[in-house]
């Protein structure tokens, strides 16, 4: 083989190699990932309800599903693998291979604890992270929006928004339910609907079946 065709050879192995040289390089958890990263992953899809098996940090099948499902339902590349996109929706950031909590979680827990501050400072503390809990059903749920900011500045969906309540600084308690309603926390049992039976004046709100009531909200499906 002549000197020039064994570079002209080189060159075209450089470049079918160049996109999995550029892929590997960047920070992507995919299957047959194992640690840390994936139980991380692994937990906070199985807080927001995208994943059902064990938090073991091994990537399988029910991670992968499970990531498929977050990506699908969150307008994102659905191609099973938490890269920059996915993992910044997820609130975490992707940095070196390792990966820890980011801004976005803060934001989310802000916007939560504001929410519940407004809506249920005065309740029982179970009572306040049951509000946060319907934030995030309705997140998951197909007839609400996708994003927790989404779902609370939804037009008339929370008094406490419009009346000026959301804009109060919330209570430690009410940053800790948010905390905890994040981190799995559901004592509704995936209600998307609660209200006052003594004060509500909408009708419709009264036909939805309750499930159970903590303080002085009904919390219903």
């Amino acid at each position: 083989m002549s000197k020039l065709r064994r570079i002209a050879a080189l060159c075209l192995t450089l470049f079918l190699l160049l996109p999995a040289m550029q892929q590997g390089s960047a920070a992507v958890v995919a299957w047959g990932s194992r640690g840390e990263q994936v139980r991380l992953i692994q937990q906070k899809l199985k807080n927001w309800g995208y994943f059902t098996g064990s938090v073991d940090g091994i990537f399988g099948r029910e991670t992968y599903d499970a990531v498929t499902w977050f990506q699908r339902q969150n307008g994102l590349t659905v191609d099973g693998r938490v890269g920059s996109a996915t993992a910044a929706a997820m609130g975490i950031s992707l940095t070196g291979g390792s990966i820890s909590a980011g801004t976005y979680r803060e934001k989310e827990i802000e916007l939560l604890s504001r929410l519940v501050n407004g809506e249920a400072r005065g309740e029982p503390y179970i009572g306040q992270v049951a509000v946060a809990a319907v934030v995030l059903n309705r997140v998951r749920h197909d007839a609400f929006p996708d994003t927790i900011s989404g779902v609370i500045f939804q037009t008339g969906a929370f008094d406490a928004v419009w009346d000026g309540q959301f804009d109060l600084e919330p209570t430690a308690s009410c940053i800790r339910a948010a905390r905890d309603a994040l981190n799995g926390w559901d004592p509704t049992g995936g209600c998307i609907y609660y209200y006052n039976p003594v004060t509500a004046t909408n009708r419709w709100i009264r036909t939805r079946a309750v499930q159970l009531t903590i303080g002085k909200h009904a919390f219903a499906i």
